[in-house]
């Protein structure tokens, strides 16, 4: 099974309270592709970088089976760049500085080899964006994943409202499916997304887990308790990249094998917040998948007489 990628791939740089990280790899489709391939080596990314971006990085991502086919090295042009500050309570930040640069001409052209990929993830960028590469696949991926946020449902709802009815799973945090439906309750928010397209919806509460709604069902998984966290950046791209990479591996995309998806990407979120950026995605091995899948497990399950 192959899965596309559709979002960023960029510089970032972090300050957080436990030190600084200087200008390293980051951007949604960079956390989301790493993610996936603790699953599968079948994976290609869409985005666009400048002639500044290294080449190392691009092979980085050949040797975990990501393909770089699909990202446009422009010449003369400079990656995107964003700088931010997290508060002591790690779940506040603040931008400092936004570069767009190549991307803010970024129109992708989804390579041919590409069109009928099985699995699809959209990244967070523009609903034109994101109809724009449905538009340019030739069959319709068993499974369309989409991320969004409250900028885009200030400046461009109807637009978004156009993509979500073409769309399976959708994945916004708590205040966003609250913006998006006008509804205070999740439960009520969930019904009023449903109404939209999505067939799925997951909504990311953080430090506080994450609830998957679909075909009548709610599911909650909780977030491993961790002792410290490093830095957040791209945590929910990790998840979301896990959660498709497990469905796309196993071909399954039952409502149960989703739950199981959720527990995996709530994992691989735990470990991408224990080190500066990507560096801790990129290396985990087999054998802490398992062990940090566990902990979750001895965290949910428990026995109880009535």
């Amino acid at each position: 099974m192959s899965l596309l990628i559709v979002g960023t791939v960029a510089f970032d740089e972090l300050i957080t309270p436990f030190g600084e990280s200087g200008k390293i790899l980051g951007g949604s489709g960079t956390y989301a592709g790493l993610s996936a391939s603790n699953f599968m080596d079948d994976i290609n990314i869409v985005s666009v970088v400048g002639e500044d971006f290294p080449e190392e990085h691009l092979a980085n991502f050949r040797k975990k089976g990501i393909s770089t086919e699909g990202i446009n090295v422009v010449k003369g042009g400079k990656t995107f760049f964003w700088k931010g500050k997290y508060h002591n309570d790690m779940n506040t930040r603040d931008t400092l500085d936004t570069q767009l640069n190549v991307l803010a001409d970024f129109d992708p052209v989804i390579p041919e080899s590409f069109r009928k990929s099985d699995f699809l993830m959209l990244g967070n960028l523009t609903p034109a964006v994101q109809m724009n590469v449905l538009d340019q696949m030739e069959e319709r991926p068993k499974l369309v994943i989409l991320d969004t946020m409250n900028f885009w449902m200030d400046i461009a709802m109807d637009e978004l409202k156009a993509v979500l009815k073409k769309i399976d799973v959708l994945t916004i945090n708590d205040e966003e499916a609250r913006q998006l439906s006008g509804e205070y309750s999740l439960v009520r928010a969930a019904q009023k997304i449903f109404e939209m397209g999505p067939k799925y919806l997951i909504i990311k509460k953080g430090e506080h887990g994450a609830l998957l709604f679909g075909e009548g069902e709610v599911f909650f998984a909780p977030a491993l308790p961790l002792e410290e966290v490093f830095d957040p950046t791209g945590a929910g791209d990790t998840f979301a990249g896990g959660f498709i990479g497990h469905l796309a591996h196993t071909r399954d995309i039952s409502f149960d094998n989703m739950k199981r998806a959720v527990i995996f990407g709530s994992a691989l979120a735990s470990f991408c917040v224990e080190k500066f950026g990507t560096e801790r995605i990129a290396a985990i091995t087999p054998e802490e998948m398992n062990e940090r899948v566990s902990q979750f497990i001895e965290l949910t399950q428990f026995e109880i007489e009535l």
